[in-house]
Order: structure tokens, then sequence, then C-alpha cells
């Protein structure tokens, strides 16, 4: 009888053990089943907001699904759209319903055209498309033509710039006018790296052209000078970027504001990338300074179609002429024995105008030599707003008197190291001859244009 009643507890131990194996095994197969749908609806997915081309974006698709069994999910890999490319779609985590419901997800990025991105997710067993629409950016209405002034008209065309880009896109164009941010510029390639501002690259089309009002609306309108230079100098770098690839291009070309440009405060205008540098300073309404300003340009002259192209010819030209109009003596007397493979005062070589000037004395030329002094510093002071040009080129004339030229090399400006410069109490500009980077059979031409007490407005 014992041992039957030792028997009997066995098997009721064994029993036992045996059902709590088994319960835990059946509970382990429920809380590790894998979230299931029978359904998912693209076609019924809605977007938290409209995406803009060139725009940055950050919203939220749900998708509808049926058929759920009510277990929880991990959030998913991002997703790259096709069609309009830039975006990306991920899923949150979330706990499925027990029938009906909606996946979440998240788009993040920056659509590159015009048309619809189109994102292929699968859950579980379930594949769809998701499709969102990219618009066209609104093209600005703003009429600046109507602005009293020259300076209003800027800020006009800067208002209108400033209203199609994100914050984020803000926050790098205007920055805080100080003596750092305004030196900071080169005719070097290298974008944004060694400039401030926003690259051309980052822009969407409405946003370039915006951009690019503003310069025009900064820039002299004539031809070959102004913002026709700029625009030839900026498209040279397209030019380079064929022949010679990465690091030369349109798009790396920059616009930065310093300060908060209004008609009344103090702010710099910013733009160019390599081989050209436009530092402009408003002041109270008016431009303060028109300096520094640096082209060049490589090649010098190249034909795209029927056109052909040579932005700093005009420069070149009237320089060439005023040495050629300089009897033996007076060459003699412009001679420097310096020799030079750039211009001395370009970038980061801020205040270091020479103590004593050198070469012949613009007072003792005739006054048909005198207007030809005048006519090579013209292209410079046109490369600003036609009103500030003259009123810059006037000022440089009344001073003809303390005014010095002088070159070093070959006096008609067609070799390796040719070089020409005008000092004046205020004027300073110098032109170099140099050989080519990429087009290495070839010249270039480097400018600088500086005044001696007007840079940065004094800053």
């Amino acid at each position: 009888m014992k041992a039957q009643r030792f028997s009997s507890k066995l098997l009721l131990l064994f029993f036992f053990a045996f059902f709590i194996c088994c319960k835990s095994s059946t509970d382990d197969d429920v809380t590790s089943e894998t979230a299931a749908i029978t359904a998912l609806t693209c076609t019924s997915a809605t977007f938290s907001s409209t995406a803009i081309n060139g725009s940055a974006y950050t919203g939220t698709v749900t998708v509808p699904y049926t058929g759920g069994n009510a277990v929880a999910y991990s959030a998913g890999s991002a997703i790259s759209s096709t069609g309009v490319t830039g975006l990306t779609a991920t899923l949150q985590a979330g706990t499925l319903a027990s029938g009906a419901g909606n996946l979440a997800y998240t788009i993040t990025g920056t659509p590159t055209s015009v048309g619809t991105a189109i994102f292929a997710i699968t859950f579980g067993s379930m594949s769809c498309n998701i499709s969102l629409t990219v618009s066209a950016a609104t093209t600005s209405t703003v009429d600046c033509s109507t602005a009293t002034t020259t300076v209003a008209k800027v800020v006009c065309a800067v208002e209108a710039f400033k209203a199609t880009l994100s914050a984020t896109q803000l926050a790098t164009v205007q920055i805080s006018l100080t003596k750092a941010n305004a030196i900071k510029w080169s005719n070097l390639p290298g974008g944004v790296s060694i400039r401030n501002g926003i690259e051309f690259s980052t822009l969407s089309a409405t946003q370039l052209a915006a951009a690019k009002a503003v310069i025009a609306a900064a820039s002299g309108t004539t031809s070959n000078d102004g913002y026709d230079e700029f625009s030839q100098i900026n498209a040279a770098d397209n030019v380079l970027n064929s022949k010679a690839g990465s690091g030369y291009g349109s798009g790396l070309y920059i616009i930065a504001f310093l300060g908060t440009p209004s008609v009344t405060g103090t702010w710099m205008l910013q733009f160019g990338g390599h081989h050209y540098a436009q530092n402009i300073t408003y002041n109270a309404g008016a431009v303060a300074s028109a300096t520094p300003s640096h082209q060049g340009i490589e090649p010098k002259t190249w034909t795209t179609g029927t056109t052909t192209y040579a932005p700093l010819a005009v420069e070149h030209d009237a320089m060439a002429a005023m040495l050629a109009s300089l009897s033996t003596a007076q060459l003699a007397s412009a001679k420097l024995s310096t020799t030079f493979s750039d211009v001395s005062l370009g970038p980061n070589k801020d205040g270091q105008f020479p103590t004593t000037k050198l070469g012949v004395a613009v007072s003792t030329l005739s006054d048909a030599q005198k207007l030809l002094v005048l006519a090579a510093m013209k292209p410079w002071t046109n490369d600003v707003d036609d009103a500030t040009g003259i009123v810059n080129l006037k000022l440089y004339e009344n001073e003809l008197a303390g005014t010095y030229i002088s070159f070093s090399g070959n006096a008609t400006l067609a070799n390796n190291a040719d070089y020409v410069r005008i000092d004046g109490p205020s004027v300073w500009i110098e032109f170099v001859c140099q050989s080519g980077v990429v087009y290495q059979n070839e010249i270039h031409y480097h400018s600088v244009y500086r005044d001696h007490t007007r840079d940065y407005n004094g800053l």
C-alpha cells in the first residue's frame, strides 16, 4: 500500500511538472508571435504636409491596414524614394490593432525635383507603394522695380529671397556683421569651406533665381561689367568643371548677408566664389563701401554655341590702353623692379597698402592720358550699382592729383607676370597675368579693387 501511495505521488508530481512546462512553452509562443496584417492600402495613405521641390521636408504618412493581430512591432529601416529622389520613409514603432488600423511612417529629406516621390513599403507579407506629390516652389510675386532707391531695391530683393528659405537656410545665409566674418572671402575654389553663406548648389531653382535677383539689384548694368560680368565668371567655373572635374562649378558660389538687411541699418552683402568676390556694405540707405572686390577668369575667353565670352577683356584692354599712351620716359618712371605672380592685396591682405606710392604720377600726364586712367578704373567701379559706380568714379577723378600708375613685366599685358596698378589716395586696383592652372598653355587674369579708407566700411 505504501508503495502504491508513493507511486501515486510520483505520478502527480510528473503531471504537475508537465503542466508547468507546457504552460511556459505556450506563453513563450504567444510573446514571440510575429506582427501580421492581411491587407495594406497605400492608395488611401494620408500625408501630414505638402512637399516643395528644393525645400527641406519633414512629415508623416499614415497607411491603413486590415487584419492586424494586436502584436507590437519595432521601427523600420529608412526606405529611399524613387521617382523624385532625396527623401526617405521610416516606419514608426507601434502595436497593431486587432483588425483595422494605420501604420505611421516618418518622411524626411529634401526633394530634388518636381513630381512624385515613391516609397516601396513592406509590412509582414504585404507590400505596396506610397506616393508623395512634390510641388514646385511658389514663384515670388514681389515687384522690386518700384522701389525708389538702389538700396531699397536690394533690400526688397533680399526679403523676397529670404521668404523662399527654410529656417535652417536662413540661419546659414544671414550671420553677424563682424570684422572676422567680413574678411572671410576668397578667390580660390572651395565653396563655403572658405566663405560665408549658402551655396548655390543647395538652392532650388526658385531660390537660386531669387538669390541672383539680389545680386542683380546690387550690381551694375553695363555690358561685360556688373551683373553680366558676374554671370559670365560664374559660368566659366562650369567650363573649368567640364575640363578638370570636381572642385569647380557654378553651384559652388555663395551669397551671404552680414547683419540684418535694411534701408536704415548697417549690413554687408557678400557673393561670389572661385574667381569672384564682392563685398558691399550698406549704411543708412546708401552704399558705404564697394570693396574689396576680386575678379579673375580662366579661360580668359571661350565659346558656347555661337557666343564668345571674355568677361575681363574690357578690364585688360582699358589697362593696356592706359599704359600704351605713356611715352618712353613715362614708361621708365612707371616700371617697377618687382615681379608679380599674383595681385599683392588679395584675400587676407587687408590694410596692407604700401606706405609709398610708386610709378608715374598722374598729375604729370596730359589730359588725354588722365582720361585713359579714369577709363581704366571704370570697369571696376561699374561692377556695383550704376549710381554708386558714378559716385565712386567721380571721387577718384577728384583725387587724380595724388594718384600713381605703375606696371611690371610688359606693358602689353600679354604674358605671365605682366602686372599693372593704379594707386590713389582712395582707389587701389591691380591687374595681373598668370599662367593657367587648368588651361596650362594659356594665361589667365586676376584683379583686385580696394579702397584705402572704405574697405569693409572701416570695420
